[in-house]
């Protein structure tokens, strides 16, 4: 059978004495705080139980004994209950408070050892003894405690059997063995959940960082991303219109690039104040999406037509902020790198979902090709794959150089999903 000193160790109490009780091993008994600051494990049920009947069986038993007894013989017999019985409760007291009861709890056993032999009345208090003995020692004093208490247990009825019976010198020792496997069981068992709870508490533990970390990288991707598609795409967009005024100045289309550069500059800096504003967007989310999409669309492409078909419906927020995006970051890649005079965007009403197509018809690309994101740049593909695939949609690119591109999404909106509080 496994040692308590071994199954200590895996005890997470940082009271080893308190984690071997009776109520640490089969109910878990909570602590108490004394005014002092020292903690104490508190009295559980079963320490409660088997208190209380020891002092029943010991009452009843004195009771006996004098009822059967001369007075001659009473005053030895009772001298050694009433020894025993504060014995019983000092040993009691020290394995509460987590003491050391070694030499209390040997003391115990030689004086109940004398009392049960000399009056073997009181064996039916020796159950109490052998689950003190378990509670108060660890080790091979504790084994060595209660066997002692068995013995002399088995030893008083047998004397009462004037030496005939020899169930009365077995039956208290196989009672003492079973309790024994019973109590290892119980307390291996309790052992075991112990670790168990460990283990899992530390896996909590490592989960709830790994997801903190994890949010943490996802919050950090799209803080990146609304910065690509608000502020990048605004102020590379107004550095081409500058540099085209700046080459054509004192022109009339060098002013009004100037201007057009000026309202897109005013515009960015609405987008990044909403951005430190929990990522909104003003004067987008506030109209209906038909009107959103060509408005975000016309910010950077002035002359973009918008189509739609399908009889527009309320969309999730969540839907109605990655379709405005893509729109922003698609049409500003067609300021800076398609060179197109035509911009198309297409938003289409389907009966579960939304689709919106933008087209245009500049100089195009092999998006097999098309470099990796980097300091100079590549995000606005990336980042709008992300947002769309992010909310169980589909994106695609199609293009070939001289031939245009065509910038497809496609977001699930069921049409019966619609509530209050979703914009059009």
């Amino acid at each position: 059978m496994p040692s308590r000193a071994n199954a200590a160790h895996s005890a997470s109490s940082p009271d080893p004495r308190a984690a071997r009780g009776i109520s640490g091993t089969a109910e878990g008994a909570g602590r108490t705080t004394t005014p002092n600051g020292t903690r104490h494990p508190r009295l559980g049920k079963i320490d409660a139980a088997v208190h209380l009947g020891f002092a029943v069986l010991l009452v009843a038993s004195v009771v006996r004994y004098v009822v059967r007894h001369s007075p001659a013989d009473n005053i030895l017999v009772l001298g050694l209950a009433a020894g025993a019985c504060l014995l019983y409760v000092a040993v009691a007291v020290q394995a509460r408070r987590g003491g050391p009861g070694g030499s209390w709890m040997a003391a115990l056993v030689g004086v109940w050892a004398v009392l049960v032999i000399a009056a073997p009345s009181f064996a039916w208090c020796s159950f109490a003894l052998f689950f003190l003995c378990r509670s108060a020692l660890t080790g091979a004093a504790a084994y060595v405690a209660a066997g002692v208490t068995a013995a002399a247990t088995a030893a008083g009825l047998f004397k009462l059997s004037d030496g005939t019976d020899l169930a009365m010198l077995l039956g208290p020792l196989a009672v003492g063995v079973m309790l024994t496997l019973v109590y290892d069981r119980i307390q291996h068992d309790a052992e075991e959940q112990r670790r168990l709870h460990a283990e899992v508490s530390l896996a909590q533990g490592q989960l709830a960082a790994s997801e903190r970390r994890a949010g943490t990288v996802a919050e950090r991707e799209r803080v990146s991303r609304e910065i690509h598609d608000t502020v990048t795409q605004g102020l590379a967009s107004s550095l081409l219109l500058l540099e085209a005024a700046g080459r054509a100045w004192p022109s009339d289309a060098a002013r009004a690039g100037l201007g057009q550069a000026t309202a897109l500059l005013r515009g960015n800096l609405s987008e990044t104040r909403s951005l430190v504003h929990e990522l909104a967007s003003p004067g987008l989310d506030a109209s209906p999406l038909p009107d959103a999409v060509l408005l975000a669309a016309r910010q950077y492409v002035p002359e973009a037509r918008l189509l739609v078909t399908g009889e527009p419906r309320p969309v999730p927020a969540d839907v109605r902020h990655a379709l405005l995006r893509v729109v922003q970051s698609a049409a500003s890649n067609i300021t800076l790198h398609a060179a197109g005079s035509t911009a198309t965007v297409t938003l289409s009403f389907l009966p579960d979902a939304v689709t919106l197509d933008v087209y245009d018809d500049g100089a195009g690309f092999d998006p097999a090709a098309a470099a990796p994101p980097s300091e100079a740049g590549g995000y606005g593909l990336r980042a709008m794959r992300q947002r769309v695939e992010q909310l169980g949609g589909a994106f695609s690119v199609e293009s070939a150089p001289g031939e245009g591109t065509i910038v497809a999404a496609q977001l699930p909106a069921p049409a019966d999903t619609a509530r209050p509080g979703r914009s059009v």
